[in-house]
């Protein structure tokens, strides 16, 4: 099985990171196999940027993303460059407090960057998101994050990146358990 995931936002927000923990997550400790991508604006800060991964059961004969199968807009600008791809899209991940999608458009949103900042600091808004994909998708384990993680995040930031994808999985829940 294949499935292709586009991470977007703006420079700053780890979108690039993200990208990264979900294929080393994939590819290392879940035992499949994952290709990554990305894309930036010349701009450091601020500019558009998105992710690509894909991630396959069987080697990975064209590593680009064509249609996502899980579209993540963590800005209105990459709401704007990406939102095209939502109608192909079987999920759509949102920061609902900073994406608004047009009307008839479905998505699965959270606070991701809200979330955060109650954490201790709005930089974690990515990783909250990555457990939300995990908990909305089932695209990787949350076991695999963790690890992936832990081998990646510098020791200071382990604890904060750790709780945020705790939050992540478990905001899903609470969506959840209010929808029953």
């Amino acid at each position: 099985m294949r499935t292709e995931i586009r991470l977007a936002g703006f420079g700053g927000q780890g979108i690039i990171l993200a990208g990264h923990l979900i294929g080393k997550a994939a590819a290392l400790y879940d035992g499949r196999f994952a290709s990554m991508s990305q894309s930036y604006g010349p701009e450091a800060r601020g500019g558009a940027c998105a992710a690509e991964v894909v991630i396959s059961d069987d080697p990975i004969d064209y590593p680009l993303v064509e249609k996502p199968d899980i579209l993540v807009l963590m800005s209105r600008e990459a709401a704007n460059k990406y939102g095209e791809d939502a109608s192909a899209s079987r999920f759509i991940l949102i920061d609902d407090g900073l994406v608004h999608l047009d009307a008839g458009v479905t998505a699965h949103g959270i606070p991701a960057t809200r979330l955060a900042e109650k954490l201790g600091n709005k930089i974690a808004a990515n990783v909250v998101m990555v457990g939300f994909l995990i908990a909305v998708t089932g695209a990787i384990s949350r076991d695999a994050a963790e690890q992936a993680l832990r081998s990646t995040v510098r020791a200071r930031t382990l604890d904060l990146n750790l709780r945020a994808l705790a939050a992540g999985c478990g905001a899903f829940d609470r969506i959840a358990e209010a929808v029953r």
